[in-house]
């Protein structure tokens, strides 16, 4: 124990609070760092979040933040000065491996880092590790024959993103992210965390895929201030992404009170079986929005199965998987069963839809979107169908948990809607719990490029419906059975 209680309890500091502490010189980035990385130690060899660790140059680093707090050498903190950040290995590292969690990448090294790398270490983050995604990041669970099988730390029969995973386990206190079908999201969701899909643009990316107007890279913590402080630093203008837009952005700290707003409730996007106990959460929220004030209205959507899968269809089979089925071609025998399942389906869908095709439905569903929203100031929704997705499984057939078929794999994430949408800033925030001992998440949709909205709406629910990770209301990385 110390002043500030456990280990874990350090761990489990918001970056803000954190921060508070540093310049209050009531903590120093030091110790934060080593219960960051004493928490790693207890929770990795079940949780599997992370790729490579970087401990031994994190408390260096770590020493160096300690200086600037103390104003040595006539340097000053910056805005992330001594935070504890986790990182996706897909997020280049100049002189580290870039593999993507696919073995046939064993062996590359970036040569450049990405942007949402120059501006965390430029902000006086500290990168301590690096987190696994799905091979090529084409998956909503985690798991691959390179890095093995990620575990959710509230169930670990359950899988998300490695770096959910990292913050809900407090071994980060932020982590990088990126979404082309809702990486950032579906994993905050599963996670209890908060993760934010800026609109595209927002904040730049790598080419080729930079261009794709699908896919962005983004923040990810476990309270809004902090997801809020940390997309700041990572949007702006970089010149090796030319979508990348000017002038940046900079999000006000603080907002009004929702009393008054009017906000959507679309629980089905039109297409979606969705989970009673993700409806019954969803629900719970509107409410608490309508208690404190806020007019909200349950609408629906008119997009339908088909609408969506042509699009997406068109779209992935035109770029994404078009890139994936190259690296298919010659590697095929070193990809992951769902790896080269994706790249057999995007082949397929070459030869049935074209990008015109898909870009007809695309305008239709976009304008419906903004026909449906024209009367609020945002919509809300669930961010997934079910409470979760099983560690180890590469879902080719049915989701089916505990015995009960939820359907098509593909229908579980109700982010990519919002992908073929991907100018509405998107914000995750958690919804509630579910019996399968996971949390449930919720989608806050905002107009074409207006964050403020989107943060405004989650700030006011962190306080409705708080999900702080106190120490009563921690995962404990137990599992709970689950036959298939």
């Amino acid at each position: 124990m110390n002043a500030y209680g456990s280990s874990t309890d350090l761990a489990y500091l918001s970056a803000t609070e954190a921060r508070r502490l540093f310049n209050a010189r009531e903590l120093s980035p030091v110790e934060l760092m080593r219960a960051v990385i004493d928490r790693a130690e207890q929770t990795e060899p079940t949780i599997n979040a992370f790729t490579e660790q970087l401990f031994d140059e994190a408390l260096e680093q770590a020493r160096h933040a300690e200086n600037r707090f103390f104003g040595k050498n006539g340097l000053t903190p910056r805005p992330l000065e001594g935070i504890p950040v986790a990182t996706k290995e897909k997020h280049a590292i100049a002189g580290r491996s870039l593999t993507e969690g696919s073995l046939v990448n064993t062996g590359n090294t970036a040569t450049e880092n990405a942007p949402v790398i120059d501006r965390i270490l430029d902000a006086g983050g500290i990168i301590h590790a690096r987190t696994a995604t799905p091979e090529f990041s084409i998956a909503a669970f985690t798991h691959s024959r390179l890095w093995g099988v990620t575990r959710n730390p509230w169930n670990p029969e359950f899988a998300p993103g490695g770096a959910g995973a990292s913050l809900a386990a407090g071994t980060a206190l932020l982590a990088s992210a990126s979404d082309i079908g809702g990486s950032t999201r579906i994993p905050a969701a599963f996670t209890g965390t908060v993760g934010y899909k800026a609109p595209y643009g927002r904040i730049p990316g790598v080419a080729p895929l930079s261009a794709d107007h699908y896919r962005g890279d983004g923040p990810m913590a476990r309270t809004v201030d902090d997801c809020l402080t940390f997309a700041d630093i990572l949007a702006g203008p970089d010149p090796r992404d030319h979508v990348s837009l000017r002038p940046k952005l900079i999000l006000p700290t603080e907002y009004e009170a929702v009393a008054g707003m009017r906000i959507a409730l679309c629980v089905r996007l039109g297409a979606y079986d969705v989970h009673p106990e993700v409806e019954a959460n969803t629900r719970a929220v509107a409410r608490a929005l309508t208690d404190a004030g806020a007019v909200v209205e349950e609408i629906e959507l008119p997009w339908t199965r088909d609408d969506l899968l042509i699009s997406l269809a068109a779209h992935f089979s035109t770029i994404f998987g078009a890139l994936v089925s190259e690296i298919e071609a010659k590697d095929r025998d070193r990809m992951s069963t769902y790896a080269t399942a994706f790249a057999d389906t995007m082949a397929a869908a070459r030869e049935r839809v074209t990008y015109l095709d898909g870009l007809r439905i695309e305008t239709r569903l976009q304008r419906e979107l903004g026909e449906a929203m024209a009367p609020y100031d945002a919509l809300i929704c669930p961010t997934t169908a079910v409470p979760g997705l099983p560690a180890g499984d590469d879902l080719l057939g049915r989701l089916v948990v505990n015995g009960v078929d939820h359907g098509e794999p593909l229908w579980a994430a109700m982010t990519v809607p919002f992908n073929i949408n991907n100018r509405c800033p998107v914000l995750n925030v958690p919804s509630g719990h579910s019996s399968w001992g996971l949390p449930t998440g919720l989608q806050i949709v905002g107009h074409t490029y207006d964050d403020p909205t989107v943060f405004r709406i989650g700030k006011a629910l962190e306080q409705l419906r708080p999900w702080a990770y106190t120490p009563e209301h921690r995962p404990t990385a137990q599992s709970a059975p689950l036959t298939r």
